[in-house]
This record gives structure tokens, C-alpha cells and sequence, in this order.
């Protein structure tokens, strides 16, 4: 089922702070990763980018792709390909939804952050979203602008 942002206890290693600019998101799922030994130690030094990435649907399985995670330095032989493709693991019925909605409905799958759980797992908090035109973009900034003006006046007042 998805997630709420606030259920989130963990450490948040890499966002995608443009996502909720660029996208109007619908949904959001908490996925796990597979990854490899020299991954984990990299983004557990915090290290990751997800700016340009996105997930898809490839097989029955949902993939990211365009992650970076840097090599591991003390990794040697043994170190992985910073921007290989990543399995995400969800259920079966959290997988049909989120196909269907990039299908039927020409949503994309954006990650909005890596983080790691309460019990020490790489989760990854994915959205299903659609993508924002030029004016609904300039109407979020202009929200943006009047929250912090607003919070400006009534600082000085208060």
C-alpha cells in the first residue's frame, strides 16, 4: 500500500528535490532495492543522485534507471557500475497499479528519495506522477514565493 513521507523514521541519503516541481504526484510507494555489498556502502556514505532518474516498467518488473551511485573507494576489485540498472522490489499488486497507471493513464514513476529504514534497509519512496505544464509550474512558484513572503512579514510583526 503507499506510504506517507511521515512514516519515514530513517536516514534520507539522496532526494530528487526537483521531482515535486516538475511533477504533480499522485501516489507515492515504498520500494526496496536490490543492491550489491560496495552499493550499500556507498550510499550509506550518502553519496547517491537520483536528479535525473526515473523507474519503468520492463518484464513484469520495475527497474530504475539513471541512478548514480559512485564506486565504493575501498571496494577494489570487487566495486559495481555507478549507473547500472536497479531492481525495485514491490508486490504484485503495488507492481499492476503502478503499470497500469503508466499505461492507461501516461503517468511516470519518479523516485523522490533513498533513504534507510528503521532496520537498516535501502528503501526507495517512488511516486507515480504526472508530469506539470509550463503555467502550473509558474503558479508553484508563485505559491512558493508568497509562503516565504508571507513568513518574512509575519516574522517581522511577531
Amino acid at each position: 500500500m503507499a506510504k506517507n513521507s511521515n512514516t519515514i523514521n530513517g536516514k534520507t541519503v539522496a532526494e530528487n528535490r526537483k521531482a515535486r516541481f516538475a511533477y504533480e504526484v499522485v501516489d507515492t510507494y515504498e520500494a526496496g532495492l536490490v543492491l550489491t555489498g560496495t552499493e550499500v556502502k556507498s550510499l550509506r556514505e550518502g553519496q547517491a543522485n537520483i536528479q535525473e532518474s526515473y523507474a519503468s516498467v520492463e518484464g513484469g518488473e520495475i527497474w530504475l534507471i539513471n541512478s548514480y551511485l559512485p564506486e565504493y573507494l575501498q571496494g577494489n576489485r570487487f566495486n559495481h557500475e555507478p549507473r547500472r540498472r536497479r531492481k525495485l522490489l514491490l508486490n504484485k499488486k503495488e507492481m499492476a497499479r503502478l503499470s497500469q497507471a503508466v499505461d492507461r493513464e501516461g503517468m511516470t514513476m519518479v523516485p523522490l528519495k533513498i533513504y534507510f529504514n528503521d532496520r537498516g534497509r535501502a528503501k526507495m519512496l517512488l511516486a507515480v506522477a504526472r508530469g506539470k505544464k509550463l503555467h502550473d509550474k509558474r503558479e508553484t512558484e508563485k505559491k512558493r514565493d508568497w509562503a516565504r513572503e508571507k513568513g518574512r512579514l509575519l516574522k517581522q510583526h511577531g
